[in-house]
């Protein structure tokens, strides 16, 4: 049977990954595929680097005239960005090329023009390795739990995020120091923004709300907070409560709305999700009929990321020959089946909250905070008072609270911090129970 001819956008940790497995698993991908698949050609702007993993595959180094070669029957961009990328995604969809891509920065913030795009020329684009390497999620939402009204989906989706909590809690070390030691084994980028920032997790939180409710990629209305505040002292605190704290990405249905939103969360130490720890990701969906499932896997990594982008060649040249109507849609629901149900303002949402201040150790602190919280129909869970400084006479006191609106919690921490006892010290978690 003729091969279905690939053109490869990138030769990098990715695509050199897809290059060597496609290589090596030559042939149970052909059974797979029920035909051969072939790389046609790499587009890469650095010749040099890709030689090494090319094997013999011509090299071309431009982009554009290349995905417009009338050969080609897929595209598989692994270039990374949202400059570049966009352009030869669009211009492929253009020429009639279905799309593999791994890109969840592209598909975040463009993904509603692409998918459009690919809507009217009738083309496919899969998009498995953008969230969480290997793991299947986007799979087990389009189809695994299709019967399924989907509640809530949290995850730890950001590998290099989780090895850092996972060191500072292993360790007692600051967050600089395991930031420096993750950057030297390479876990982390010489610019380690988009990870410890909490971006590159709200990229693959987004795509994945899209899916699981049937709504638009809106990356701008995701809340997003990241790591780099987080205290090792906090994380001891949540260990002596029971907690252990997770770069979370939650997307969670709502009375008014999406929830979505990315950052540091306790969850219970007794939940699998809080055993997680190094580079890996897991992910937790609530379904209304299975209840909660979890995926677990390398989120990140040339070979499993170059496993879901293979296992989208396959799925791709399977349906090449069905009508798009008759295609797994790209956010699981048909364009017209999609909801205008809006993303809740980080005010409204509801969940409980851990609070740590320093505080003169005086007579009638406890007092205040907790009449404080009352005043603002906050009640308390649970609290923790670190014993009081021999030489400055200060204390750290932690509590938990029950669940309130993030509006209400802001309130009431703007009163806290204006009583006569509290220190400039303070931090603000949100808690999660994820049962």
């Amino acid at each position: 049977m003729k091969p279905v001819r690939v053109g490869l956008l990138g030769a990098g940790t990715v695509g050199g990954g897809t290059l060597r497995v496609l290589a090596r698993n030559r042939e149970e991908i052909a059974r797979r595929a029920n035909r051969p698949i072939e790389v046609a050609w790499i587009a890469v702007r650095d010749t040099e680097k890709a030689r090494a993993d090319a094997g013999g595959v011509p090299i071309r180094t431009d982009t554009l005239a290349a995905v417009a070669d009338p050969s080609i029957d897929v595209v598989v961009e692994v270039i990374g960005g949202t400059t570049i990328a966009k352009d030869a995604v669009l211009s492929a969809i253009a020429h009639g090329k279905h799309v593999v891509t791994a890109n969840k920065a592209l598909l975040a913030l463009h993904g509603n023009e692409i998918f459009a795009a690919a809507r009217e020329h009738n083309v496919m684009v899969a998009f498995e390795g953008a969230v969480s390497g290997c793991i299947p999620t986007i799979k087990v939402l389009r189809e695994g739990l299709a019967a399924n009204r989907i509640e809530w989906i949290a995850g730890i989706v950001n590998g290099t995020s989780n090895f850092i909590l996972s060191e500072m809690r292993a360790k007692g070390l600051p967050f600089a120091e395991v930031l420096a030691e993750a950057q030297r084994l390479g876990y982390a980028e010489a610019d380690p923004t988009f990870d410890i920032g909490g971006i590159d997790a709200a990229h693959k939180i987004t795509l994945l709300s899209a899916i699981g409710f049937g709504i638009p990629v809106q990356f701008d209305k995701a809340y997003i907070e990241g790591i780099a505040e987080l205290s090792d002292t906090d994380i001891t605190y949540a260990e002596e409560l029971g907690y252990r704290i997770k770069l979370l990405g939650i997307a969670r249905r709502a009375a008014n709305g999406i929830e979505l939103r990315v950052h540091p969360t306790l969850i219970p130490a007794s939940r699998i999700l809080a055993s997680v720890d190094g580079a890996m990701n897991a992910i937790l969906v609530k379904g209304d009929a299975a209840g909660v499932t979890m995926y677990y896997g390398a989120g990140a990594g040339a070979e499993p990321t170059a496993s879901a982008v293979i296992a989208d060649i396959i799925e791709v040249t399977r349906l090449m020959a069905a009508e798009p109507d008759e295609r797994v849609p790209y956010l699981a629901f048909q364009p017209d089946a999609l909801s205008d149900v809006g993303i809740v303002p980080m005010s409204d949402v509801r969940t409980s909250y851990y609070l740590r201040v320093r505080v003169r150790d005086e007579v009638g602190v406890l007092a205040d905070l907790a009449r404080t919280l009352a005043d603002s129909g906050i009640s308390i869970d649970a609290m923790l008072q670190k014993g009081g400084d021999g030489e400055t006479n200060e204390a750290d006191i932690v509590i938990l609270t029950h669940v309130t609106s993030e509006g209400q919690f802001d309130d009431a921490l703007a009163r806290i911090r204006n009583l006569p006892a509290i220190l400039p010290a303070f931090a603000r978690l949100r808690r999660e129970d994820l049962s």
